[in-house]
């Protein structure tokens, strides 16, 4: 058992980024500022900064609201929407992907971990759910890196989007910048990639000399 354990310190370490990983994997999908959108108009948009997300649009605005108070309004994405650009597509479905995914890492990582620390020696009980958990883990951190990447490239483009006129707002903002999605999402993609090069480096220990041959 002491063989074991001495051997899986960057496998503890690997469940440790990853679960920080996952964690933030799924803060960055709900956060609601991927994109922060800066506009003239500030007749409804009362503050003149949009929150663009994957899932929603959200201002702050005081219209028709009581003198001294403010309220946000925000209007979900359908997935029947047809202005939504492609970037917001795929981080949709990329970052469900990367918290299911990155879930199973967990679950694999967990269960190997139990195993060692019980003393069960059985290699195909310890080494393939480490490697299982691995490649869970650096898939999980590709998919974050993909709709991270691709939606800081249209922010640094000040790409616009179409949206309706139920919306209130503009197709195209002054400016806009990196929302704290963005680095959040880059932090949970650092994590789970070295979560999932510590979890593949495992090599089981030679145990020859643990077991007495009958």
């Amino acid at each position: 058992m002491n063989s074991l354990v001495s051997t899986s310190h960057l496998q503890l370490a690997a469940f440790v980024l990853g679960t920080v990983g996952w964690i933030l994997c799924t803060i960055s999908m709900g956060i609601v500022d991927w994109r922060v959108w800066h506009v003239n108009n500030t007749t409804i948009i009362s503050s003149g900064i949009a929150w663009v997300g994957i899932w929603k649009v959200c201002f702050i605005s005081y219209l028709h609201v009581t003198p001294g108070y403010r309220e946000q309004f925000c209007h979900k994405f359908s997935g029947f929407d047809s202005f939504i650009p492609h970037e917001i597509y795929a981080a949709q479905g990329l970052m469900l992907t990367a918290m299911f995914t990155g879930l199973l890492g967990l679950a694999a990582t967990i269960f190997a971990l139990r195993n060692v620390y019980m003393g069960i020696t059985h290699k195909t009980l310890i080494a393939p759910f480490f490697l299982v958990g691995g490649f869970f883990y650096i898939f999980a951190g590709l998919c974050v890196l993909i709709p991270v990447s691709w939606n800081f490239y249209s922010v640094t483009h000040n790409q616009s989007i179409a949206f309706p006129p139920s919306y209130y707002m503009p197709s195209s903002p002054e400016a806009q910048e990196a929302g704290a999605a963005i680095p959040v999402g880059i932090v949970a993609v650092i994590l789970l990639l070295l979560s999932g090069t510590f979890s593949l480096s495992y090599r089981f220990p030679m145990i020859a000399n643990t077991i007495t041959k009958s």
